[in-house]
């Protein structure tokens, strides 16, 4: 698997909240998480690491079996969410420092020909293909829900003074309903997940351009949208992982 992971704190933010990871398992399954922080006194900071870290221990300890199935994976993703959330509200409960900190989580697990994406928040998950590019997850934010009831528009949820304001996220609550979902996937296809500091700057149109472009590697489109983000005036940390299928690689068939 082809991977790319970039994050820049942007031209606003004296901290970046942001936090990502990727990693590969020997058994040919991909790991991807995205999380943006939020909180005062730093505490988005702890929370996103805190959610990076909690998803990764659960999924290196179970998803190396070499036979994991689409229903294990989703299971895995759920049960790796759910711990981070756990562990954040835990923190934030016992420690009046991190008072209300939570973050957002879009998480990936890919192998073959399938993928797997768990969210919680408004960071992003996009297929991306020569074609088109294709949302894949629906954002826990107001805002959303404003456009859900017909009480927005696109256009006006794009520019709303409190577009920021979530109606779902990580450490916030005992509990937290994820979203979780499967896909089949191809080697030309791209995945693409990254913050709102992305999302809120540059178009789905932009983002397509670059991506489905020919002329750069995953690691040099990365960057081309970090720095679209920032051009844009970069008000928010920016974060963006993508993940290719390598070509030529081998397909497993019967498994996730």
């Amino acid at each position: 698997m082809l991977t790319a992971n970039r994050s820049n704190v942007g031209r606003v933010r004296h901290v970046n909240e942001d936090q990502s990871w990727v990693g590969q398992l020997d058994n040919g399954v991909t790991l991807a998480i995205v999380a943006d922080g939020m909180g005062g006194h730093q505490a988005g900071d702890v929370a996103s690491e805190m959610a990076v870290g909690a998803f990764r221990s659960v999924l290196e300890q179970h998803a190396a079996k070499p036979d994991l199935t689409e229903q294990e994976g989703k299971m895995l993703i759920r049960q790796a969410i759910s711990e981070a959330n756990e562990t954040i509200y835990a923190m934030a409960a016992s420690n009046e420092q991190y008072h209300n900190m939570g973050t957002t989580i879009v998480a990936a697990l890919l192998h073959a020909n399938s993928a797997i994406i768990g969210h919680v928040g408004d960071s992003r998950a996009y297929k991306v293909t020569k074609d088109a590019i294709q949302l894949l997850t629906m954002d826990h934010s107001l805002v959303n829900e404003l456009v859900k009831s017909g009480q927005l528009t696109d256009e006006e949820a794009a520019n709303h003074p409190r577009r920021n304001v979530l109606t779902r996220a990580i450490g916030t609550d005992p509990q937290v309903e994820i979203e979780v979902q499967s896909l089949a996937w191809s080697p030309e296809n791209v995945l693409l997940l990254c913050s709102d500091g992305l999302t809120n700057m540059v178009s789905e149109q932009e983002m397509h351009a670059v991506v489905a472009g020919e002329d750069k590697g995953l690691e040099g489109k990365a960057d081309h949208l970090i720095g679209l983000a920032l051009e844009a005036g970069g008000d928010d940390n920016v974060t963006v992982v993508l993940l290719q299928e390598a070509a030529g690689a081998k397909r497993e068939e019967g498994s996730l």
